[in-house]
């Protein structure tokens, strides 16, 4: 490895083990689809991505039966459905609450003096999508973009979770876990169910963290026009710095603001964002001690 990184980058050998030449197949299919030719043959799609039609039979119909392909029973001709448009729109979507958020939190942290964060929802985890120190503050823990720590556990979870239904919660908890780093904190339905119910009612969620011992938390829901959950902001302190009263009483104020502001630059930009992501298995992942 180390001969690798001193040559800027991986061997032959190792490259040629890290490839997948079906993913590579299965894209160039779906890149044969186009403007100009929205619905193809098997031929056709084979001739484009310069595969034999047996192998492009393989990659449409696999495509197909993962829903991003359909074919027209009549002409026996396939087309891209829109669940193609979902990849792209993640992504689009993703950045923009990345870039709306940026200068929002980093002003929180300007007006607190406290570490901010944003997170959303994926899967049964919140995934952190932007975070902005507080100069060189360190809190004992390392959270970074791409860090997940789980929904039913966290402060910051549970602002997010308060405001979808019952039903929704429901199934998010029933997803599998993703493999990671953190200890696994047992959930009690009854005080989950409590611990929503509160939040739901004061808007926001203040408490220590159950993975980081002397840090506390406050978390406050993005909320969009309808009052869905969009995504959360988070402030973290040291517990022994104040308080659990004198924390509220100095930054409840501001991050209310500040994700009350996220919330209007995206209804007033057009940008919208899913933020429950619908598989049933964990995609893998690696979790930090995190907040």
């Amino acid at each position: 490895m180390a001969r690798e990184a001193e040559a800027g980058g991986p061997s032959a050998a190792t490259a040629a083990r890290n490839h997948v030449g079906s993913l590579l197949k299965g894209l160039s299919v779906l890149e044969a689809f186009t403007a100009e030719q929205p619905e193809l043959s098997v031929s056709e799609a084979a001739a484009a991505a310069q595969l034999d039609p047996g192998t492009a039979y393989r990659m449409l119909t696999t495509l197909a039966e993962a829903g991003y392909l359909a074919r027209d029973p009549a002409t026996r001709r396939f087309r891209l459905t829109l669940k193609v448009l979902d990849l792209g729109f993640a992504a689009i979507a993703r950045r923009d609450l990345r870039d709306t958020a940026r200068p929002i939190l980093r002003s929180l942290v300007g007006e607190t003096s406290e570490a901010a964060s944003l997170g959303v929802l994926d899967g049964a985890d919140i995934l952190y999508v932007e975070r902005v120190r507080a100069g060189l503050t360190r809190l004992g823990v390392d959270i970074r973009v791409g860090t997940t720590i789980p929904a039913a556990t966290s402060a910051i979870g549970n602002a997010l979770l308060a405001f979808l239904d019952k039903a929704e919660v429901a199934r998010i908890l029933a997803l599998p876990p993703r493999p990671g780093a953190l200890p696994m904190v047992p959930v009690d339905p009854a005080a989950l169910a409590r611990r929503l119910a509160a939040a739901r009612r004061d808007g926001f969620v203040l408490n220590e963290s159950p993975f980081t011992p002397g840090l506390r938390l406050l978390a406050v829901p993005v909320l969009d026009a309808d009052r869905q959950p969009i995504a959360v902001v988070s402030v973290a302190a040291p517990s022994s710095r104040a308080s659990a009263a004198e924390f509220r009483s100095n930054l409840l104020r501001p991050v209310m603001a500040a994700a009350a502001e996220i919330g209007r630059a995206l209804a007033a930009g057009g940008a919208t964002l899913a933020v429950v992501a619908p598989a049933t298995q964990p995609r893998p992942g690696r979790r930090k001690a995190a907040a």
